[in-house]
């Protein structure tokens, strides 16, 4: 056992923080409540430009061995490329935040469990 929290346990918590902020987090698809991977899409708007920014965080390992979070943004299609994750590997969690502080709840909702 690695210690771990459940993946469901830290989408929760990732949504919950989310929408407590002020911000919309929603789950795309489910997985598996225990052990399956995490992609979230961060979407954020550049407050200089107002542009909708979006981009693709994983938990992964990293090259020590501990969990990271891997930016893994496609040149083009977002939707395209979750969906084949997707089919790919469907104990997957898609999850979509979208405010100002999405990538920062990830990261310390996901690398401080």
């Amino acid at each position: 056992m690695d210690g771990r929290l459940p993946s469901g346990m830290l989408v929760t918590a990732l949504l919950r923080r989310m929408n407590d902020s002020g911000g919309m987090g929603m789950v795309l698809a489910k997985g598996d409540p225990q052990a399956g991977g995490i992609l979230v899409i961060v979407v954020d708007t550049d407050p200089a430009t107002a542009e909708r920014r979006e981009r693709v965080l994983e938990r992964g390992l990293g090259s020590d061995g501990l969990t990271a979070l891997i930016d893994s943004t496609p040149a083009n299609d977002i939707l395209s490329y979750w969906r084949r994750r997707r089919s790919r590997d469907p104990d997957l969690w898609v999850i979509e935040l979208d405010g100002a502080s999405a990538e920062r709840f990830t990261a310390e909702t996901i690398l401080q469990h």
